[in-house]
């Protein structure tokens, strides 16, 4: 799957969210296109009767959502096609529709626009804090999502780009060791399957082939290793894991009891030996 498809996945379920949360009958979107100008592309729909908006281009500045790119910040009309507060571009495909009262908000990551959500009526009616409230938080949703696969990404080339170390190599070692628990701190959080397996399959690479010695760590468990052996405490471990520092001395234990260790030291130790930590 394909960042941009990574992105839409994102959008479409922040838009089922929001009608879930709101009760607007139709919620739509789309994210910003890569070069040349910011334009927004609509690819995802919900609650729509026609295709009218289906791959429509939104230019920075034009129409509700262009106005909501252009100053990064919520935009909300009442009567759509007579608005004043907005340029009137794309009025054939929103009358098609039936829209009336429509919001827009944008999706900012790092101070850039991302994407919109739109959500509307087809009466024309005050949307109210209510239904705005709702949308930043779903746009929220999808600007956490897009942080975290970015970083994801950031790992994976990072990690990639780590020489393989040789025997004597100590601090290259600690290079591999700190991007493999970071990698596999972060694997949980990420939403998209495909990405998620990828940041798995190089933490495999990052890792020597296990021996046959018969240790089989459940995933959580080699998470809690990872982080110790990059020297985090069991606090920051549950900061980076996102669970309670409890959680993370439950799976500590039962990893040390299936490697026959009786210290965190030892337990590292036994995993480096059987293949499955670097």
């Amino acid at each position: 799957m394909t960042g941009d498809a990574t992105g839409a996945a994102e959008i479409r379920g922040a838009l089922r969210r929001l009608r879930r949360t709101t009760g607007l009958p139709v919620a739509f979107g789309g994210l910003v296109e890569p070069g040349g100008g910011p334009r927004m592309r609509i690819s995802e729909l919900c609650g729509t009767d026609t295709p009218a908006l289906s791959g429509f281009a939104v230019a920075s500045g034009n129409g509700l959502g262009g106005k909501a790119v252009a100053l990064a910040r919520p935009c909300a009309v009442t009567d759509y096609s007579a608005s004043r507060q907005i340029s009137h571009e794309y009025d054939v495909p929103v009358a098609v529709e039936g829209l009336r009262s429509v919001l827009a908000v944008p999706v900012v990551v790092r101070r850039r626009v991302r994407g919109v959500l739109y959500g509307a009526l087809r009466t024309a009616e005050p949307l109210g804090d209510r239904a705005l409230g709702a949308a930043m938080g779903a746009a929220r949703d999808v600007e956490q999502a897009l942080v975290v696969r970015d970083e994801a990404r950031g790992l994976l080339a990072a990690a990639r780009a780590v020489p393989e170390p040789a025997p004597a190599a100590g601090a290259v070692w600690e290079q591999v060791r700190e991007a493999h628990a970071a990698l596999r701190a972060l694997a949980p959080k990420v939403a998209d399957p495909a990405l998620r397996a990828e940041l798995l399959d190089v933490c495999g690479l990052l890792a020597p082939r296990p021996q046959a010695s018969g240790v089989s760590l459940a995933p959580r468990e080699l998470d809690v290793l990872a982080c110790v052996a990059a020297g985090a405490t069991n606090a920051v471990t549950a900061e980076r894991l996102g669970v309670r520092a409890e959680t993370v001395k439950g799976y500590l234990r039962s990893a040390m009891r299936k490697l026959g260790a009786h210290t965190r030291g030892e337990a590292v130790a036994a995993a480096r030996r059987a293949g499955v930590l670097p």
